[in-house]
């Protein structure tokens, strides 16, 4: 086979050549693996074949050594490891070769694949002098710009690739060396010069131990700070990205250099190119992201002092201040219209909204003279640049500060909302609703909403809705947050009562406007609507909500007779399908929880009909929100839910069933706890073929380890619920507990993400053994003493380690009373022979009250079973 022939035609206009093509690619590839990936190094690594197809080949070559889905890398990483060694190492020579060609994207390519190679073979010791090899194209007598260009990318992508872990101390050394090398003012090629920075930005992780050194961090920051000063553009860019990195990851050696630093921003912020000033931003923004995480780490304790916390940003505040207020004016035309715009005046913005968390009151007499100056001036950029400015420091200062300023600029914000330029009103818009998001507490000390300011809001929120759409969705988002701050304080809601027809009326129409190009007005319009249904105060609002419910069935029904041409008209459909029945799964939750619930038993069998119809339209997205609504209906309808069971019972085991889509498997999970609860021993039934997937579900390396807690907790539930029919499941369930449980000692303590999920993963197991315990209890409770030795130890191992956390011991707590309480004079001597639970339970008493009451009632209970 010509494999350049082939890679030609598979690029063909024409749709036959490209077939037969295809077919022959992957014929070679399952035949002969080995082969394969050898003709595509030769490919890309000849200069005379065609650009065509060698840039195809490189691509064939990186996605046949990685790939996005963990799995498929797996596999592919396998079948690496398995190709001969020699043909590895021919193919591993072709690589190192191209980067010296005359073509700049084989080069490009090649240092990419040798990056991916290295993924594989570097974290199992193997190619070894790859670095060495590398770094002798950087010192070779007369090496082209090209190939020195080429070799820093290679270096550059393979740093990317590999964990710090994985290089000696001397091959960082070397490969810093050849960088800051490459960086050099003595080297004439900018194109070496970038190379050489990026290179150093993914080398910077790397360099620990030479930032821990004086001499070395030094001589790093100086050819950093002299590149930060470079003639072209994007090597000043790249210098300030490599500072930026430095900020987050080595912020307590930053003292000595930080005088400069502040220079070379301030300089850069005031008069460099968009992209460099933007990463001058950049680096204040990450400075505040470091001293915050230093003050939540040692809030309240005594090293709050600590010598790593430098306090920069209180230090610069005066200057820094007024810097980043002058960006605020440097706005663009239409910026509000574009989600995805990111420019100098809202990276100031941003930046100055961290400062603000950082500092606190400290930053309000800075910004307020800003603001009054430049908040009536003709010019909108000022009258805007102060709105976003006051908006900005809303969230770091206390309350007793900001309160006065929000209760006397309250009605200027809401005249504001009539101003003649959109993007000051767009920007007021988002400025209420910070201000109702973090200040507005009715019960609280400083209520920013009162009796007599109330109509004036009400009147303009609901007049701006029918704003433009950039500027409506903002006004849903203040409504959002307005009602919001009446969640804990739902007694008091009674004062939006009066609103609700023309807050529900001006959302709904927000919803169906036909100028909403963007989807997110709309999303933001049921979003407050659902907040409003939540925070509404039944039974003086169950009529308006039975009559929300009935128009949201309506629309829902709507949109079965869509015209579906293309999968963006699917996908729209999808969307408008799951915020309806996100919707319907709020009012269905607010009227089942109060004496309204008659209205839902009355219109359950319509609005169950609406989601299985939703579920004929398979479509993921919608699945998760229509299940999660019945399951919000399973709950309202208690036992009589058992009608609709034969009919949802396939598309509940779709869900549980659905490995790709995680989430969906996960809500799936979640809503048959509902239905137990909902039907107890009415599941029974339908219990065989849950169990039988849950516990392929369990078994199952693809599923997504997030949703292997929820279905131990659930095996709890059914057990609840079918009592001590779950017998015949405990030979099954069992081994699947105690496999978790051990498990657990292998997880990587030193990994936070994994302290969590072993969190969840106790939680999931402790609750699974309560429900089987409260469930088996009676007749046939002997059938868990088997299990009691192990469940003790492995509560005796949770209650030893200090990674858990309250939850955990609530539900270990929990475990022991229930043990004690189903087994009764039967746990007597297995309480006497592990007697950590004296400790455990003394130690929780300490704790909060929740905790506390679960403690003592496990200690009752085990007294009972050994006094017994």
């Amino acid at each position: 086979m010509d494999i350049t022939q082939i890679l030609l035609a598979a690029q063909s206009p024409d749709a036959n050549l490209r077939t037969v093509a295809e077919t022959n690619l992957t014929q070679f590839q399952e035949q002969n693996l080995p082969n394969f990936l050898l003709s595509l190094s030769v490919e890309l690594s000849n200069d005379e074949k065609p650009p065509e197809s060698r840039r195809l080949a490189g691509i064939i070559l990186k996605n046949s050594l990685d790939a996005k889905d963990s799995s498929k890398k797996e596999l592919l990483t396998q079948q690496w490891v398995s190709v001969d060694p020699s043909i590895k190492s021919k193919i591993k020579e072709s690589l190192l070769g191209t980067l010296g060609s005359s073509v700049h994207d084989a080069r490009r390519t090649s240092s990419q694949v040798i990056a991916k190679v290295a993924s594989i073979e570097i974290p199992r010791r193997e190619w070894q002098d790859l670095i060495a090899k590398l770094l002798g194209n950087m010192t070779l007598p007369g090496a082209s710009a090209p190939l020195k260009q080429a070799t820093l990318e290679a270096l550059g992508y393979v740093c990317e690739e590999i964990s710090p872990q994985h290089l000696e101390q001397d091959q960082v050394n070397a490969v810093l060396t050849a960088v800051v090398q490459g960086m050099n003012q003595t080297e004439l090629s900018s194109e070496v010069r970038l190379a050489a920075v990026k290179a150093l930005y993914n080398a910077l992780d790397f360099a620990e131990s030479n930032f821990a050194n004086e001499m070395e961090r030094n001589y790093i920051m100086k050819v950093i700070c002299d590149t930060a000063v470079s003639k072209e553009v994007e090597i000043r860019q790249a210098a300030f990205e490599c500072l930026v990195a430095i900020a987050s990851t080595y912020y307590s050696h930053l003292d000595y250099y930080m005088q400069t630093i502040f220079n070379l921003t301030a300089n850069a912020v005031k008069g460099d190119e968009e992209p460099v000033a933007l990463q001058a931003v950049e680096f204040w923004s990450a400075i505040c992201d470091e001293e915050i995480a230093l003050q939540d780490e040692y809030e309240g304790s005594d090293d709050g002092n600590s010598t790593i916390h430098f306090r920069f940003i209180e230090k610069a505040l005066p200057s820094l201040v007024p810097m980043l207020l002058e960006t605020l004016l440097k706005q663009e035309e239409d910026q509000d219209q574009d989600d995805n715009v990111w420019n100098i005046s809202m990276s100031g913005g941003t930046c100055l909204g961290l400062i603000a968390r950082t500092v606190g009151d400290a930053i309000v007499p800075l910004v307020m003279p800003f603001v009054e100056a430049n908040i009536t001036k003709p010019d909108w950029h000022c009258r805007e640049a102060a709105t976003f400015a006051f908006g900005s420091i809303l969230e770091g200062p206390s309350v007793e500060k900001l309160a006065p300023l929000v209760q006397s600029g309250l009605g200027f914000l809401l005249n504001t909302m009539n101003d003649s330029n959109t993007q000051v009103k767009d920007t007021t818009a988002w400025t209420l609703g910070r201000v109702f998001e973090l200040l507005h507490s009715p019960a609280g000390a400083n209520p920013i909403i009162n009796s007599s300011n109330l109509p004036r809001i009400m009147a303009v929120l609901l007049e701006s809705s029918k704003d433009v759409p950039n500027v409506a969705e903002k006004v849903c988002g203040a409504i959002y947050f307005l009602a919001q701050g009446y969640e804990d304080a739902e007694s008091m809601s009674s004062v939006l009562t009066p609103y609700l027809p023309n807050v529900i009326a001006a959302l709904l129409s927000a919803a169906d406007r036909a100028d909403t190009t963007h989807f997110r007005l709309r999303a933001s319009a049921y979003e407050a609507l659902n907040e409003i249904v939540r925070v509404s105060n039944v039974p003086e609002t169950s009529g308006i909500i039975g009559q929300l419910l009935q128009e949201i069935m309506r629309r829902l029904n709507l949109t079965f007779d869509l015209h579906i041409l293309s999968s963006g008209d699917k996908e729209k459909q999808s969307d408008l399908q799951a915020l309806l029945c996100g919707v319907l799964q709020v009012i269905i939750q607010k009227l089942s929880s109060t004496d309204a619930k008659s209205i839902i038993a009355l219109t359950a069998d319509q609005l169950m009909t609406l989601f299985l119809r939703v579920f004929a339209c398979h479509s993921s997205t919608v699945h998760e929100e229509a299940m999660l609504a019945i399951g919000a209906l399973a709950y309202a309808t208690g036992p009589d839910f058992v009608k609709y069971m034969p009919n949802f019972f396939t598309y509940l085991e779709a869900g549980l069933q659905n490995y790709e889509e995680y989430q969906v498997c996960s809500i799936s999970v979640g809503v048959v706890g509902d239905i137990c609860r909902a039907l107890e021993d009415k599941i029974l039934p339908f219990c065989d073929r849950i169990m039988t997937v849950l516990l392929k579900d369990l078994s199952n390396s693809m599923l997504n380890r997030s949703v292997k807690p929820p279905i131990f907790s659930c095996f709890g539930d059914i057990a609840l619920a079918i009592g001590e029919n779950f017998e015949k499941y405990l030979p099954y369930g069992m081994p699947m507990l105690q496999g978790a449980a051990e498990l657990l000692g292998t997880l990587d303590q030193s990994d936070d993400d994994m302290v969590d999920y072993g969190n969840q993963l106790r939680r999931g197991i402790f609750e699974a053994y309560s429900g089987i315990l409260q469930g088996i209890k009676g007749p046939k409770a002997q059938l868990m003493i088997p299990y009691a030795t192990h469940l003790l130890q492995f509560t005796e191992a949770v209650f030893r380690d200090r990674s858990r956390d309250d939850s955990v011991t609530k539900a270990a707590v929990a475990v022991l009373g229930d043990l004690a309480d189903t087994l009764g004079a039967s746990s007597k001597d297995l309480f006497q022979a592990h007697l950590f639970h004296v400790e455990f339970l003394r130690e929780c008493l300490d704790l909060d009250d929740e905790v506390r009451e679960t403690a003592s009632w496990a200690q009752g209970m085990i007294n009972q079973a050994v006094v017994s």
